[in-house]
């Protein structure tokens, strides 16, 4: 809304008010936006939350900042959202200073405890009908779904949080807050940053303990175990690591788009649906998933199914197969999902998922967001009625990690260990193997 706005709207008073007043809450807004990043560059922690609880609590019993004007004074009863907006855009700018500074991340914790703390559940004392209000806009904001987000970058200091099964996944609900275009800069900045940390801090301690698990030497001082598989972990990622050379999934990957690069999208489908299930063990499975993908894609898009395939169509057609194996309304479950869980299929499950990430490297992020809408959904349910999907998850977790950029894996045969050929790579003895991982960055071993 510019001045431009507000003068041609002089003639008509009711539009004028508004839009003035509109403009006078934006400069009280952008006043207290740069009064905060200052003080959280500038300021100790302690004192920048003496501020921000000046300007959002303090204000509410007479005891506002000197600094900034008086947000409440030039807001309506219609601004709940624009209150809510304000709100949640400071503490992330705070949140977004402090989170990447090990020292300061407990402040996270102390901004929090500000609306924990703060009476507003007795009204009766309050007489101002205009304050009433604005004590129930902040009410409302401590039970919305902005609040249960910035409760995410406090709860990962929080050991109840972490103990909770779905805080092993606070990554992917950080992921979605990111991506929402509908969130603060400085939220999205923020929940890449932390999700990032917490992917690669989950990498670190996967190759480490498959380091100190191998070896005879630190069986007394072992390292920690991230996943909650247990000891089985190990034969699990000697499973998947197995896969590799010539019949690797990347090698297969590129073999496939190279054959398909001159398709058109309907036999782009076919083909689709004939790679996602090569090499699935259960003829039953394999006999399922083809029917629900076939009944899927063909109803798919058929007016693009002369059309030669492109970057933007494998994109498209590899996110609904995605959709189609997670969730189709991004609120509950499909029934390919339930399905393929509930035969104990989740490692099928998840090298699928894989194998469409490897052709359509950008549908990462579309099965991210897929992923935290099923966590979404399970929240709801006790952890032992959830012991499937959490299944699922860590296979997930521990799959793309093998599988991340940064990291390599392989598997070595000992001495004395005969190496069979790829035909009957399911006969191996994978006891008789090590797995060792290295940082393709620097080539580094973590494995000593």
């Amino acid at each position: 809304m510019s001045r431009n706005q507000l003068l041609h709207a002089h003639g008509h008073p009711h539009t004028y008010n508004s839009i003035r007043r509109h403009l006078e809450l934006q400069t009280v807004q952008e006043k207290i936006y740069d009064f905060l990043l200052s003080c959280v560059k500038t300021r100790e922690p302690d004192k920048v939350l003496q501020e921000f609880e000046r300007i959002f609590l303090g204000a509410l019993t007479g005891h506002g900042s000197q600094y900034v004007p008086d947000l409440y004074s030039v807001l309506s009863e219609k601004d709940e959202r624009e209150y809510h907006h304000t709100l949640k855009r400071c503490c992330y700018i705070l949140i977004n200073n402090w989170e990447g500074v090990r020292k300061h991340q407990s402040y996270i914790q102390d901004l929090i405890a500000l609306f924990q703390n703060f009476p507003i559940t007795d009204l009766t004392n309050v007489s101002s009908k205009q304050k009433k209000i604005f004590y129930i806009w902040l009410k409302n904001f401590i039970q919305s779904q902005d609040y249960q987000e910035l409760l995410l970058f406090s709860q990962r200091h929080d050991e109840h949080h972490q103990n909770a099964w779905i805080g092993r996944y606070t990554s992917y609900l950080l992921f979605e807050q990111s991506v929402n275009q509908n969130n603060p800069r400085e939220q999205q900045e923020a929940a890449r940053k932390l999700a990032k940390n917490l992917k690669d801090k989950f990498k670190f301690e996967l190759a480490m303990y498959i380091a100190r698990s191998q070896s005879s030497s630190s069986t007394i001082n072992r390292y920690r175990n991230p996943t909650v598989l247990g000891d089985n972990v190990l034969r699990l990622i000697k499973a998947i690591v197995v896969k590799k050379g010539i019949f690797s999934y990347e090698n297969i990957a590129n073999i496939f788009l190279q054959q398909t690069q001159h398709q058109t999208l309907k036999s782009f489908k076919i083909s689709l649906e004939k790679y996602l299930v090569f090499s699935v063990q259960h003829p039953e499975t394999v006999s399922a998933l083809k029917q629900q993908l076939t009944e899927k894609l063909a109803t798919w898009k058929p007016e693009y199914d002369n059309r030669k395939i492109d970057k933007d169509l494998i994109l498209r057609v590899c996110n609904r197969v995605i959709d189609c194996l997670t969730t189709e309304n991004s609120r509950e479950p499909s029934q390919l999902f339930i399905m393929l869980l509930s035969q104990g299929n989740s490692l099928t499950l998840v090298i699928v998922l894989l194998k469409l990430v490897l052709i359509s490297r950008h549908s990462r992020s579309h099965l991210n967001l897929r992923i935290a809408n099923l966590i979404r959904y399970y929240n709801q349910f006790p952890e032992h009625e959830c012991q499937w999907v959490i299944n699922f998850l860590e296979i997930f977790n521990i799959t793309f990690a093998i599988y991340a950029d940064n990291v390599e894996y392989n598997l070595i045969r000992m001495q004395g260990e005969i190496q069979p050929s790829p035909p009957f790579e399911n006969e191996m003895n994978l006891d008789g193997y090590r797995v060792f991982s290295q940082l393709r960055k620097d080539m580094e071993s973590t494995s000593g």
